[in-house]
C-alpha cells in the first residue's frame, strides 16, 4: 500500500480468518462520490474533490476512506449498476484519478476501500449486451416463464432474467445451490458460466488492488449463489476467493454488506474479515432510526430506538436490550473477538440528525460509535451534524418504494458558508447533483473547526482519543454496569463510559466497585460520586484512572 506502513500481521479470531491489524484500529469514513466535492463545477462531485479535501480527512483523525461505487455506470442505481469494473466512471475522472487519491491518502497514512457490486451488472454491462442476443451464454440467469423476480429479455433471446433489485440490474450466474425440475435453467455453481463470473471477480479484485487499493466493501454479499439454504455455497465461493486474495495480497482485506436476519456466522464462514452492521437492519435501526428515509420495505412501523432525543425510558430500555440481542450473535456465532463495523448512517437510510434528533444529541451517539468497541464508519457530514432531507428529490433510483427515498442522506457536503452551494461546486444551484439543504442555520466545515466547542472538534477529539488508548479499541473487554438512560458500560475495566441521548438529565444509582476512583479524559455532563452516575441532557463522557491492585478503578468518558 503505497505510502502507508504495511500491518504487523493478521490477528485471528475464534473461527475465523486473521484479519490484519490496521482494520481492527481503523476509523472508516464513507464517501459517496458524487456528494462530496466537485471540483470542475459541473454541479457532480468527483475524485479531484476528494483529493483537495485529503488534508480535512488527515487532520479528522479517520484513516480508511469507503467509497461508494465509483465504476463505469449508466447510474440508473447511482452507481450500483456497474458497466464496466475496471474503469472509473467518467463523471469521477479516469483510473489515473483514482490511483492518483490512494497514493496521496497513503501519504496521510489513509488506506481507500472500494465498493464492489458482486452480485449483479447494469443491463448496458457488455457481458449483458452480448447474453441477452445469445442462448448459449450463461454469465446470468435466464428463465422459459415469467415470474415476480423475472424481467422480459429485452434482446433477441427469447426469455426472462433475474433481476437482483431494479429491472436494470440483472443478477450474473454463481449457480443455485440446488437444481430442481421444475426450473430446469437453474445450474450449480460449478457450471461453466458460474466459474466465468468466479474468475472475473478475481480478476477485478486483482486490478484495483494492483493499483494500491485495501480491499472491497462488498455490496449484497450474500446474493450471489440463490436457493442456498444456511448460505453454505455462496460462503464457500468467498472463503475460496479470499483465501486466494491473502495468498496474492496479504493486507488487503473483504468486508461484506452483512445481513444478521439470515446468518451470523455467515462472515465467519466466508471468510470476511469483519461483519458490518447494515443501516436498514435492525441491529443499527434499534440504535439510531428516527424514521426519515421511512418505513422500509419489509417493516409495517417504526420501532422506538436508543438514540431518541425523547424517548421514553421503558422505549429506549427496550430498543438497546433489542440492540444488543442482536449484536450479542456476532461474539456468539464468532468469537469474542470478531470485528463489526458499526456505521454512524450510510448512503441507503436516514442521517444521525432525522425526526426528532438534532445536533445536541449527536455527541452522545458518537461517544457510542467510538468507545463501544465496533470499527466505526463516519458517513460524510454527520461529523458536523447534517440532516437528513425529507423533501429532497428522487435521483439516481433513489425512491425505493413510495414511503422510502434514501435522496435525503446524499445531499451535498456543506464545506463553508458561501452561497448558495455552501462550498460543494461552483455550479449553478440547478446543476447540482442533488440540492444543498436550504436551512441558513446549516452547520459547515468551515465554521465548526474555527470553533473548538462544535461537533466536530468533538467528533475529532473522540477520534485521537479513540486512537491513544488501546482500552477503547475493538480487542478489549466491555461490561454493562448500567442498560437505559444513562448507558454506563465498562472497557477493559479500566475505562468509564457514559452516554445520555435524552434532551433530559439521567441518572443510575449504585456506588462503582470498591476502591474505584475515576479521573476524566473526555466529554462534559457527567457526575460520578458516591451515590451513581449523574448526566445531564444530550451528554457523554469517558474516564480512566490507573488500574488498582484490588480492585477495577474504571475511568468516566462523557
Amino acid at each position: 500500500m503505497t505510502g502507508v506502513e504495511a500491518s504487523a500481521g493478521r490477528e485471528a479470531t475464534a473461527g475465523a480468518v486473521a484479519a490484519p491489524q490496521w482494520l481492527a484500529d481503523a476509523v472508516i469514513y464513507e464517501i459517496y462520490p458524487q456528494s462530496f466535492a466537485d471540483s470542475n463545477g459541473d454541479g457532480v462531485g468527483d475524485l479531484a474533490g476528494v483529493r483537495r479535501h485529503l488534508d480535512y480527512l488527515e487532520w479528522l483523525g479517520v484513516d480508511v476512506i469507503w467509497f461508494n461505487p465509483c465504476f463505469a455506470s449508466p447510474f440508473r442505481d447511482a452507481g450500483y449498476d456497474v458497466s464496466d469494473y475496471l474503469t472509473i466512471a467518467p463523471r469521477y475522472g479516469t483510473n489515473e484519478d483514482m490511483i492518483a487519491v490512494v497514493q496521496e491518502a497513503g501519504a496521510r497514512g489513509i488506506r481507500v476501500l472500494l465498493d464492489l457490486v458482486a452480485g449483479h451488472t447494469s443491463v448496458d454491462h457488455p457481458w449483458f449486451q452480448a447474453s441477452m442476443n445469445d442462448e448459449s451464454d450463461h454469465r446470468y440467469v435466464w428463465s422459459d416463464r415469467a415470474g415476480d423476480t423475472l424481467v422480459a429479455a429485452p434482446g433477441s433471446r427469447p426469455g426472462w432474467y433475474l433481476k437482483n433489485f431494479f429491472p436494470e440490474q440483472p443478477a450474473l450466474n454463481f449457480g443455485f445451490a440446488r437444481l430442481t425440475p421444475d426450473e430446469p435453467w437453474r445450474q450449480l455453481p460449478d457450471a461453466e458460466g458460474p466459474q466465468q463470473n468466479r474468475a472475473a471477480l478475481r480478476e477485478i479484485i486483482g486490478y484495483w488492488l494492483d493499483q494500491g487499493i485495501a480491499g472491497f466493501r462488498v455490496d449484497m454479499a450474500f446474493s450471489l449463489v440463490k436457493d442456498d439454504p444456511g448460505l453454505v455455497e455462496t460462503t464457500a465461493l468467498w472463503r475460496e476467493l479470499g483465501e486466494w486474495m491473502r495468498g496474492a495480497y496479504p493486507d488487503a482485506v473483504l468486508i461484506p454488506e452483512s445481513d444478521e436476519l439470515r446468518t451470523a456466522d455467515a462472515g465467519v464462514r466466508g471468510g470476511f474479515d469483519a461483519d458490518f452492521s447494515l443501516v436498514i437492519h435492525d441491529e443499527h435501526s434499534a440504535l439510531f432510526n428516527n424514521g426519515g428515509a421511512g418505513i422500509l420495505p419489509w417493516q409495517e412501523s417504526t420501532e422506538p430506538c436508543y438514540f431518541d432525543a425523547d424517548a421514553d425510558a421503558a422505549d429506549g430500555t427496550r430498543a438497546f436490550e433489542r440492540f444488543l440481542s442482536l449484536w450479542n450473535l456476532h461474539p456468539e456465532a464468532n468469537g469474542a473477538d470478531r470485528l463489526v463495523v458499526l456505521p454512524s448512517a450510510d448512503h441507503d437510510f436516514s442521517r444521525l440528525v432525522c425526526g426528532n434528533r438534532t445536533r445536541e444529541q449527536l455527541p452522545a451517539a458518537f461517544t457510542f460509535l467510538l468507545t463501544w468497541g465496533s470499527i466505526p464508519s463516519i458517513y460524510y457530514g454527520d461529523e458536523i451534524g447534517m440532516r437528513y432531507l425529507e423533501d429532497a428529490p428522487e435521483k439516481e433510483g433513489s425512491i425505493w418504494t413510495p414511503k422510502y427515498n434514501r435522496a435525503g442522506c446524499r445531499t451535498p457536503m456543506q464545506w463553508d458558508d458561501s452561497l448558495p452551494n455552501a462550498g460543494f461546486s461552483t455550479a449553478p444551484p440547478q446543476d447540482l447533483y442533488l440540492p444543498q439543504d436550504p436551512d441558513p442555520e446549516r452547520p459547515a466545515v468551515a465554521e465548526q473547526m474555527d470553533d473548538p466547542q462544535s461537533l466536530l472538534h468533538f467528533v475529532r477529539g473522540l477520534v485521537q482519543l479513540r486512537k491513544s488508548t488501546p482500552a477503547l479499541g475493538t480487542r478489549p473487554s466491555r461490561r454493562l454496569l448500567a442498560v437505559g438512560y444513562p448507558l454506563v458500560y465498562l472497557r477493559n475495566e479500566t475505562h468509564l463510559v457514559v452516554v445520555n441521548p435524552l434532551r433530559r438529565a439521567a441518572r443510575v444509582a449504585g456506588e462503582l466497585p470498591p476502591g474505584s476512583a475515576v479521573r476524566h479524559l473526555f466529554g462534559n455532563g457527567v457526575t460520578v460520586d458516591d451515590v451513581g452516575i449523574h448526566a445531564d441532557g444530550s451528554a457523554a463522557g469517558s474516564s480512566n484512572s490507573p488500574r488498582p491492585t484490588r480492585s477495577p478503578r474504571p475511568t468516566r468518558s462523557h
